[in-house]
């Protein structure tokens, strides 16, 4: 019966990972927003799906930053792990996986209309030393879900602006996803930050 429940509680980090990111519908972008330099610290998947998502918002994605173009700038992307609880045998039996993004966005004007604000989202899951499963490639999924939930963040904020105006993104609120919780093996290194 244990097996069967955690075979269950894996079931929704798997399907996550095999369909990939969806766009959870094109966000409307701001007025002066149609042509954008998107600027990320690092690269890898949250620039990658972050520039699908402007795309799939009907946003022209340019080289270089000039008249015309707007900016948006993330400064800061990286992932933490920091373990919760400890069992008596001095094991760590449950972590934390925090995702960290700085972004701000100026209009082809170059007037600010998201000034810098950040985005942290986490995800928390457990283990059974007995049980190991692919703890790395667990690991991968956690992020991936991470970085998809702080870019629909940053197109809701972004829509905010659209909607209601330069005061509407610092009072926006993101999704914030449910703690995904799993049986795991501790992970056996430190991710390393995206964005640094």
């Amino acid at each position: 019966m244990n097996q069967a429940l955690r075979l269950i509680a894996l079931l929704p980090m798997l399907a996550l990972a095999a369909c990939g990111f969806h766009l959870r519908g094109s966000a409307a972008m701001p007025q002066g927003m149609q042509r954008v330099h998107l600027t990320v610290g690092g690269s890898g998947d949250f620039q990658r799906k972050l520039a699908r998502a402007l795309l799939a918002s009907n946003v022209t994605l340019e080289d270089s930053a000039g008249p015309g173009v707007a900016e948006l700038r993330v400064p800061a992307q990286n992932f933490t792990v920091q373990s919760l609880t400890i069992n008596g045998a001095a094991q760590v039996t449950e972590f934390a996986v925090r995702f960290h993004v700085a972004f701000a966005a100026t209009d082809s004007d170059g007037k600010v209309i998201v000034p810098e604000q950040t985005i942290d989202l986490q995800r928390e899951f457990s283990y059974d030393a007995s049980q190991p499963v692919g703890t790395q490639s667990q690991m991968e999924q956690i992020q991936g879900s991470l970085i998809d939930d702080a870019i629909q963040a940053v197109l809701f904020r972004l829509q905010a602006v659209a909607e209601h105006g330069t005061t509407a993104a610092a009072k926006a609120v993101g999704p914030m996803p449910a703690t995904a919780s799993t049986t795991q093996q501790p992970p056996q290194y430190v991710p390393t930050p995206i964005g640094n």
